[in-house]
């Protein structure tokens, strides 16, 4: 159940990255917000009051109401007009909070995979409290990129791979370190490249006026 609840989160992410990107209006992609926003809150309630109190299954359910709150929080935000504000700092907590579900992948449910992708979410949430809460509006486009790069790698992929059962055909340490390889020098090479955009003339040009506008 959780797994499908991944393969949506990937989609809401890529969404939001062109939203972001200045491709899809703002109110269109609140409405999908708000349809996984429910679902992964209605997922790990399910998840939690069957676990019969088995505390690996609770701890995995209680992540997901990080990425829940968020949607919904975005939606309704994103349809009432309202300030980023709030929902920048709730994104500041979602990512200290990765950091702690990132140490229980790797300690506790020896995920070593999820481990570095929950690395990926506390970067992300990162940038959306740089975003949202700060205001570093010089952020949206690269922000955009690494929201929409990550609802690939992160969800829709893996998600497709376990549902399909490939996922565990891999040799997880093996998985782990191409994820943490890709993810230094992806986002790495997206900063150089979205900064020399803006260092350019006219780098600071109508895609991030109108992903501040779209936002």
């Amino acid at each position: 159940m959780a797994t499908v609840g991944l393969l949506y989160v990937g989609a809401v992410l890529f969404i939001n990255g062109m939203m972001l990107l200045g491709k899809i209006d703002a109110r269109a992609a609140a409405i999908f917000n708000l349809f996984v926003g429910a679902m992964q809150v209605v997922i790990p309630t399910v998840l939690i009051i069957t676990a019969n109190n088995r505390a690996d299954v609770i701890l995995g359910a209680s992540g997901l109401f990080l990425f829940g709150f968020t949607y919904l929080y975005v939606g309704i935000g994103l349809l009432g007009g309202f300030d980023t504000t709030g929902v920048g700092y709730f994104s500041l907590f979602v990512a200290i909070m990765a950091l702690g579900f990132s140490y229980a992948n790797f300690k506790i449910a020896n995920d070593r995979p999820f481990g570095v992708i929950w690395l990926y979410w506390a970067f992300l949430w990162l940038l959306f409290f740089l975003l949202l809460g700060l205001k570093r509006e010089h952020l949206t486009v690269y922000t955009g990129w690494v929201t929409a790069i990550q609802g690939w790698v992160t969800a829709a992929i893996p998600a497709f791979l376990l549902l399909t059962g490939y996922w565990q055909n891999w040799n997880q340490n093996l998985l782990a370190i191409l994820l943490a390889v890709f993810g230094v020098v992806v986002f790495g090479g997206l900063w150089v490249l979205t900064r020399r955009r803006r260092t350019l003339p006219g780098g600071t040009g109508r895609a991030g006026g109108e992903t501040a506008t779209a936002h």
